[in-house]
């Protein structure tokens, strides 16, 4: 398969391809142009919208990222996640995020971040 042997399916596994469509979480890198219908968001917004913003300081403040691979579709599908549930459980965080995955293993920074995100008390 030419997707996987030009790295694609790297970065499809790892969700580094998310943009928001409509709001909801959508790989764009198996997504049809045809299908892309409505508003559009990258990861380029995320730092005027509140809930990105937000999610962003927290990813900074808890020093999330190692390599970066996959960061930007950790906070696309976070974002997407806070925005449609404000103030997740611990579960539901890791249910939404368990598609993206991350070669440096920073999930509990992840996790912390998002709860951060959603102003639930954590510690850093």
């Amino acid at each position: 398969d030419p997707l996987w042997s030009r790295g694609l399916g790297d970065v499809y596994k790892r969700q580094a391809c998310t943009v928001h469509l409509d709001g909801v979480a959508t790989r764009s890198c198996i997504t049809p142009v045809s299908a892309a219908q409505g508003e559009i968001t990258t990861i380029e917004a995320m730092a005027d919208d509140p809930v990105g913003s937000k999610v962003q300081q927290a990813w900074l403040d808890l020093g999330v990222a190692q390599c970066g691979y996959c960061q930007g579709g950790q906070i696309m599908n976070a974002t997407a996640l806070l925005k449609k549930t404000p103030e997740p459980e611990t579960q539901e965080i890791m249910d939404a995020m368990a598609g993206n995955l991350c070669r440096c293993g920073t999930y509990n920074r992840i996790l912390a971040a998002i709860e951060r995100a959603a102003d639930k008390e954590v510690s850093s």
